[in-house]
């Protein structure tokens, strides 16, 4: 029997429920670990307002303990069969064990706001790692600039050759370019990091819930206040999370693209591992370098993740919508892949080699040609007559590079600035004070009942 067909057989029921699940069980099993938090927040709130009693909270706060315990922390935790996902899991779980007791812990909550709350923890954290992978890839760009700052690189614009730049100037920039897109990092996490919990369905509740208490609880700096906003952050917070990461994705398609160009015979600036290459089945001299062509593939792959979340969320009122599920699907495995990317990419700036003395070679000599501009000029010639004169040098054949450089401006050759970029660095981390959030779980895990 089709879906669309009259009547509700078995298989029919089954059908539907297999469509409309999707893949829950599989996405909330990353969920597992903030939605026993949020249990454990909401049942100490409860307690506090008088819709548990202290013998309950002491009762629940034990079986959610042994949960994280024995199955969350060592990775045991499973969706059962014909369970719909976390919540339903969790929930089964302590009324199993403590039947009524069990049964009382959804109350003051709706399934949205236990959703909402589980994503922007599991995104807080996430917004986390990946801060900490793009400092640790900023600082292996300014150490490997450090190391470089005077051996030198052709520049291009137009991709032919135009000043003379250092591979201190080319890591460097994208040391830059991680730390602006720290900032848009940082600015995500600070949206993200407010409590939904206590909008329930998107209308608040009747019951005199004490949503600052879990605000604290969960670590939180503030809470979605008004509750109908609450619930329209679900499909934002995932959207903000996706231009930050497309933000990341665009310097990083750009690097490895660079990566390609430049270990190309042709230009042969950098040379990579032989770990990070890959040989021909018929040419015996290829160094393929695959692993940064699908490093740039999965970042630009990943510049399109805003796109497909706006899509997905596009014409939809205020409140809830079933299709907010799918969110999950798209959220979390770009989230993985873009890690598991980081920390690749990471491994291949460590092991780049840098060929020295690459301006030496006479095809570079019109490199130079500012630079013998700008000897001109300090001796008195004004620039457009330097310009003249070193341009009918070329074209007569008796041009003759100065070779000699000497930049003292900030952020050129001769003045990295790196050290500037660190400052900027340390200043963005010094506001968001993960160790908040650390701190708050380990409370919630240790509360004791007084």
């Amino acid at each position: 029997m089709k879906l669309w067909q009259k009547g509700n057989s078995d298989q029919t029921l089954k059908n539907i429920e297999t469509f409309t699940i999707g893949k829950d069980q599989l996405m909330d099993i990353h969920l597992a670990k903030f939605d026993l938090l949020g249990n454990i927040a909401h049942a100490i709130m409860l307690e506090s307002v008088g819709l548990l009693e202290k013998h309950e909270l002491i009762k629940l706060l034990r079986v959610c303990k042994d949960i994280n315990q024995n199955e969350i922390s060592k990775g045991k935790f499973k969706i059962e069969d014909g369970v719909e996902d976390v919540h339903s899991q969790i929930e089964y779980k302590l009324t199993k064990e403590l039947g009524d007791i069990g049964k009382k812990i959804h109350s003051g909550r709706s399934r949205n706001d236990q959703v909402l709350v589980d994503l922007k923890m599991y995104l807080r954290d996430e917004l986390t790692q990946i801060t900490n992978l793009i400092v640790s890839l900023s600082k292996c760009f300014i150490a490997k600039s450090n190391s470089h700052k005077n051996d030198y690189l052709p520049g291009y614009t137009h991709l032919q050759i135009a000043m003379p730049s250092s591979f201190g100037l080319w890591f460097g920039a994208y040391a830059e370019s991680l730390i602006d897109d720290l900032s848009v990092l940082a600015g995500v996490y600070k949206v993200v990091n407010k409590n939904p919990l206590g909008s329930g369905a998107g209308y608040g509740s009747s019951f005199n819930l004490d949503r600052k208490l879990t605000t604290e609880l969960l670590g939180f700096d503030q809470m979605d206040y008004n509750v109908v906003y609450a619930q329209m952050s679900r499909g934002k917070s995932e959207y903000l999370v996706s231009m930050a990461i497309s933000s990341i994705a665009q310097s990083l398609s750009k690097f490895a693209m660079d990566v390609c160009l430049y270990s190309s015979q042709n230009f042969a600036f950098i040379e990579l591992p032989t770990a990070l290459t890959t040989g021909s089945s018929i040419m015996p001299h290829k160094k393929n370098p695959d692993v940064a062509e699908i490093l740039r593939g999965k970042f630009n792959l990943l510049k399109a993740l805003p796109t497909q979340i706006s899509s997905l969320t596009s014409n939809l009122p205020s409140g809830y919508h079933r299709e907010f599920q799918l969110l999950k699907e798209l959220i979390i495995p770009a989230i993985i892949d873009f890690k598991d990317a980081l920390q690749l990419c990471e491994f291949m700036i460590e092991h780049i080699k840098v060929n020295k003395d690459l301006l030496e070679d006479p095809k570079y000599d019109l490199l130079f040609s500012v630079e013998n501009v700008n000897d001109l000029v300090n001796n008195g010639t004004t620039f457009r007559d330097a310009y003249r004169i070193v341009g009918e040098g070329i074209n007569d054949g008796k041009f003759i590079p100065k070779r000699d450089l000497n930049h003292t401006l900030e952020g050129s050759i001769g003045n990295l600035d790196n050290s500037v970029l660190e400052n900027r660095m340390d200043l963005i981390l010094n506001e968001l004070n993960f160790g908040k959030v650390e701190q708050a779980y380990e409370n919630l895990l240790n509360y004791e009942v007084k």
